[in-house]
């Protein structure tokens, strides 16, 4: 599962950029291919693109054989009001260019990026199989899949990348071992906290960040920590980096005690998760406040006893005071 996982998550990061490039390129033929298709590229949409991404051979397809075409790759999700809009949104690519772009050539590219995203997406349909396959055997009760926050390619990739709870000496090990918690630096008699350490696995660590920004929505006490926090002087990552740690830590102590993960409000009531989030949105939602950068501030912040300056041949409205090297310099013969 460990190998699985991490492969998987690689799958991901390139079918992202092949979806980034074919946004490139749609941008090129027109907003309304986004309308038609939307940002996710299904299966049925990336079929269109790599079959019919040429405006005029679309058009020429006609709605009845487009609807016929979008049915069959999408199991009837998508029927004649999205042929519609694809057929607008090939006339309004007609329009906009005319003869100045050579669709053809333009579709080719965009058949080839769509190609690479099928089967990239087979190829994680397969992996997420294997894997759910494989957190069966590791945790048969599902004890960290009932965390809030962590659904099956969470749970797999947690069970994958830290393997045997009972491995770990401490929570505080098993902590570490995600590099969520801060770094300490020390010299002579001073000490004091740094940032995160970083030195855990890191597709751990950003399962945890996701699964994390998600619970706090769900576990009363997971959000009010995260108000607490925001009130204060964190951002936005930084609140949810601490999040993520109490939920490392609570989903460990279940795993490691063979206890599902249960919900309870902050006056430890338990109760569900659908009352969870319904608490959560209506007393635990953090206040907006400006926060002031103080990089920006000191940036900005003038220097003493000289006047701002736009530039450094820029008059004042009094002499700057010339330093003691100055005074020593014009002193001098």
């Amino acid at each position: 599962m460990r190998r699985a996982v991490k492969m998987r998550a690689s799958i991901v990061k390139r079918r992202t950029a092949v979806f980034q490039r074919l946004d490139a390129q749609l941008e090129l033929l027109g907003p309304g291919w986004y309308d038609a298709l939307g940002s996710n590229y299904g299966k049925a949409a990336l079929a269109v693109l790599a079959r019919y991404a040429d405006p005029t051979a679309l058009l020429r397809l006609g709605p009845a054989r487009l609807t016929r075409f979008l049915i069959r790759f999408s199991r009837g999700a998508w029927r004649e009001n999205h042929a519609q809009l694809l057929l607008a949104a090939a006339r309004e690519s007609v329009q906009l260019w005319g003869d100045g772009i050579d669709f053809a050539e333009l579709a080719a590219d965009i058949a080839v990026e769509a190609e690479q995203a099928q089967v990239l997406t087979g190829q994680i349909e397969d992996l997420d199989e294997r894997i759910a396959n494989l957190y069966t055997e590791a945790d048969p009760h599902a004890i960290v899949a009932s965390a809030p926050g962590v659904g099956p390619v969470t749970a797999g990739i947690v069970v994958g990348r830290i393997g045997d709870p009972h491995r770990f000496t401490s929570l505080a090990a098993i902590r570490a071992y995600s590099g969520l918690v801060p770094g300490v630096n020390q010299s002579g008699t001073s000490t004091g906290i740094g940032r995160l350490t970083k030195a855990g696995d890191p597709l751990l660590r950003e399962a945890l960040f996701l699964a994390a920004d998600s619970a706090r929505k769900t576990d009363p006490q997971l959000a009010a920590k995260y108000v607490r926090l925001m009130s204060g002087d964190r951002h936005h990552d930084s609140a949810i980096c601490h999040i993520a740690t109490a939920l490392l830590t609570r989903v460990a102590t279940c795993w490691r005690a063979g206890e599902h993960y249960v919900i309870r409000d902050t006056d430890g009531r338990k109760i569900t998760a659908e009352q969870g989030r319904r608490i959560v949105a209506e007393q635990h939602q953090p206040t907006r406040k400006t926060r002031i950068d103080p990089r920006k501030a000191q940036r900005d912040k003038p220097r003493t006893g000289r006047e701002p300056q736009k530039s450094l041949g820029a008059p004042t409205s009094r002499p700057a005071k010339p330093s003691l090297r100055d005074a020593t310099s014009l002193d001098t013969p």
